[in-house]
């Protein structure tokens, strides 16, 4: 079975996960969200696809989510101590050893696809990782505070405002004349189906979604999405804050005809979700519990997602 999966961070590297370890035979290609990507300390920081590369490769600190286990902070002490910021964005040591590899490789001409691969060669994820474009792509989010109506990076606005300060707009800088990296389209034609895991629908599978070519070749195979909406509300994260500055309600059945059934085929709900669970205008919807407790946990709702796929396709 040749899989391909739209994933941003946490949510995402967590269902590939159990995906993999539900389907081990599986071919799966993972179309990573770049639009997070952030130059800070003269790196080229992609913390998506590190996410992910981490995750799988059984190298990221599990109680956050994000970062490297067993990580230290000597060099983010030392830039303190330089009063050089920015102090928001935490970095750990064996961290800044990957941006600076890429950040290397991005300078010598080879494209970001290239560097993901060779990163990838050190950790062995067990899938193939590509970003979703080699081309600079940055989410920026329009903010009104004390200091005016102005333009941050998306990591601002999530990392030192926690998405605090509403957002009214929310643009993936650069998408529109951006180009599916290579293997993106050919990846996706092949695939037997598409899964969304549950990742941002706005800043993560939206911002993969806006590079041009990508949606169309998506909406053409059969395609099964996993709400990241519990219960009226993000299991984790702010995506109810990216919700509202698209003007969509935060509710897995929102977010379904967010994507619309031009694009998606079928959607999984959670069992709180199960007043709502009625198909959607030709979306297939179908209720199983959705919280990713463990491993087993995940592996059965990626088998469902799973399921549900072959049910469509047949």
């Amino acid at each position: 079975m040749r899989i391909v999966a739209l994933a941003g961070g946490i949510g995402g590297a967590r269902f590939l996960r159990g995906l993999r370890h539900t389907a081990p035979e599986a071919d799966i290609t993972v179309i990573g969200n770049t639009g997070d990507d952030i130059s800070l300390f003269g790196l080229r920081i992609c913390p998506d696809l590190d996410t992910v590369m981490y995750t799988l490769g059984g190298g990221i600190n599990e109680e956050q989510g994000w970062g490297r286990a067993d990580e230290t902070f000597t060099l983010r002490e030392e830039l303190a101590a330089y009063e050089v910021g920015p102090a928001w964005f935490t970095l750990g040591d064996r961290d800044f050893a990957t941006h600076i590899v890429r950040t290397q490789m991005l300078d010598a001409g080879y494209p970001l696809s290239a560097v993901t691969e060779a990163l990838c060669d050190r950790w062995r994820p067990g899938v193939r990782l590509l970003p979703m474009t080699d081309d600079r792509v940055e989410t920026h989010v329009v903010i009104e505070d004390d200091e005016g109506k102005r333009a941050i990076h998306f990591q601002e606005w999530w990392v030192r405002l926690h998405a605090g300060t509403p957002a009214r707009s929310i643009a993936a800088v650069g998408a529109d004349d951006a180009k599916p990296a290579p293997g993106v389209l050919e990846a996706i034609e092949a695939a037997d189906l598409v899964i969304l895991p549950p990742s941002n629908p706005v800043v993560s599978i939206g911002t993969i979604l806006a590079v041009p070519g990508i949606r169309a070749a998506v909406a053409a195979k059969t395609v099964v999405g996993v709400s990241p909406i519990i219960g009226g509300a993000p299991v984790r994260g702010m995506a109810d804050a990216c919700l509202t500055a698209i003007g969509v309600e935060t509710s897995a059945r929102a977010v379904a005809a967010h994507y619309g059934p031009d694009l998606l085929d079928g959607w999984l709900v959670d069992t709180a979700d199960g007043g709502t669970a009625d198909d959607l205008d030709g979306i297939a919807m179908r209720t199983r519990p959705l919280l990713m407790t463990d491993l087993e946990a995940t592996a059965d709702i990626a088998h469902a997602a799973l399921d549900l796929a072959e049910e469509l396709r047949a």
